[in-house]
């Protein structure tokens, strides 16, 4: 089934996993936080990891170290984050309200679901299979070698090619600026969600086409 949605029909969406999917807001923070205790740094609050976090784990860890760290520091730190977060991925995360539902009934609909995250797509896969085990996802894809950090369309263009839809047959559902450009950069309908990790004008100034309070929403835009 498809979704007549302006000049077009939606036959697939692309989801965003931090800060959409799931809310894993604590558990990244303290990963971080855990690796600059270790180093000697000091931590930092919660709610800044809003700001750090989206942009892949070097980025974020670039972030939360001292300005001007070596290379080499920011390679051992990162060591010292993938060896913590091996452990600890699955702690104090959880599904956002209304998504499961929101996720069934696209799924219902014949709707193809597909996650694109800037995570390492090791733990990609990981929390998509774990927290959503009843979900038929299509396509789950994170950051490796050959598909670089949003807002680099590659990831989401393979996706298209794999699903062999034509982007403005897709919706892609996100909470940040690099979500959005990703999105409008491969002509896909770009939906941003307010109870992610950004606010709303990050997604104003990223040229959103549609910006939700609540999964029930999107369920609206896309006219179900």
């Amino acid at each position: 089934m498809t979704i007549p949605l302006g000049n077009g029909n939606i036959s697939a969406v692309i989801f965003d996993l931090d800060g959409t999917l799931l809310d894993t807001l604590i558990n990244l923070a303290a990963s971080y936080n855990h690796v600059l205790t270790k180093l000697g740094f000091p931590s930092h609050p919660i709610e800044a990891y809003r700001v750090f976090v989206g942009d892949g784990a070097r980025t974020c860890m670039t972030r939360c170290l001292p300005p001007n760290s070596s290379e080499e520091l920011i390679e051992r730190a990162l060591d010292l984050q993938r060896e913590h977060y091996q452990k600890n991925w699955q702690n104090q995360v959880t599904v956002y309200d209304g998504i499961l539902s929101l996720l069934n009934r696209l799924e219902s609909k014949g709707i193809a679901l597909a996650v694109l995250s800037n995570k390492d797509h090791q733990f990609t896969q990981q929390c998509v299979n774990h927290f959503f085990p009843t979900v038929n996802f299509s396509i789950i894809q994170g950051f490796d070698t050959n598909v670089p950090h949003k807002p680099d369309p590659a990831g989401a263009k393979l996706i298209a090619e794999r699903l062999r839809l034509p982007g403005n047959e897709i919706a892609f559902v996100g909470d940040t600026e690099m979500d959005m450009k990703t999105a409008n950069a491969c002509s896909m309908f770009s939906i941003g969600v307010l109870w992610g990790f950004r606010e709303e004008e990050e997604l104003v100034g990223a040229a959103a086409r549609k910006i939700v309070e609540s999964p029930a929403q999107i369920s609206d835009v896309l006219l179900l």
